[in-house]
């Protein structure tokens, strides 16, 4: 039986989304894209998740779209592709648009969509050795995947276009210098160092958290008015919450917040 090629784990208050094709790479193929899909709608939907953290299993983070399945499809490729990036842009407007926010643990090299899953992520650790690269040119493709969203507002439209331009590889400490990662550790570091930024922000005010990542994702198509509507609507939604009333108490009462995500 074949190994499922997205794995789940609920730990608490934390989703572990593990992209599990080592042998390919973590490659996305058709089926795991669906699997991301599905993994992606659970964690929206779940309100016992507050945190999620998405890793890849072996030495790769993810290489991007599986072009050996691309060329098996032949004439049917463009319909392949179409069906890949269906599941995958739903599984990352998901991730961007839930009140849970989402740490990509880098382990390995990031690249193609692997690179635009790790640019979508709201907070990314990673590997001293991890390596970013988009590749897309190389093979006469178009980037997909978020990275012509996201990469623009992340590195500025110059250093966007330089990747996809001319397939530039990042090392770690030039993504971080670059602002595609937050942090950069050694490589045995990565998963507890995510985990435990996980778990931080689990502890969090989840709506408020969430509210927060769709005023930042919405904010480049408006205007300054209207952005500060949106943000005056948020906020007052956000005070009417239980973690509202317990964050005032708690500042006025001098103490730490105990946040229950309601």
């Amino acid at each position: 039986m074949s190994q499922d090629p997205v794995r789940f784990e609920l730990d608490g208050p934390v989703a572990r989304i593990t992209l599990a094709r080592p042998d390919a790479a973590n490659a996305i193929d058709l089926s795991l894209a669906r699997a991301l899909h599905a993994a992606a709608l659970r964690c929206d939907e779940e309100r016992a998740v507050r945190a999620v953290l998405v890793t890849g299993e072996g030495r790769m983070f993810c290489a991007g779209g599986d072009l050996p399945s691309f060329a098996r499809a032949g004439d049917g490729r463009p319909a392949l592709i179409k069906e890949i990036t269906t599941y995958l842009h739903a599984a990352i407007a998901r991730f961007a648009r839930m009140r849970a926010p989402v740490v990509a643990a880098v382990n390995g090299t990031a690249a193609g969509a692997g690179l635009a899953l790790v640019a979508a992520a709201d907070l990314a650790v990673a590997s001293d050795a991890a390596r970013f690269t988009l590749a897309y040119t190389r093979a006469g493709l178009v980037p997909d995947g978020s990275s012509t969203w996201f990469l623009p507002r992340l590195l500025g439209a110059r250093r966007a276009l330089e990747l996809m331009l001319t397939n530039r590889v990042l090392s770690a400490q030039e993504a971080l210098a670059w602002g595609l990662v937050n942090r950069v550790v050694a490589a045995e570091r990565v998963l507890p160092e995510a985990d435990a930024l996980a778990r931080e922000l689990a502890g969090g005010a989840t709506d408020a958290f969430g509210a927060t990542k769709r005023l930042l994702l919405l904010s480049p198509a408006q205007g300054l008015e209207t952005q500060m509507e949106l943000e005056s609507r948020a906020i007052a939604d956000a005070s009417r919450s239980a973690d509202a009333a317990e964050g005032i108490a708690a500042f006025l009462e001098k103490r730490a917040p105990r946040f229950e995500g309601r």
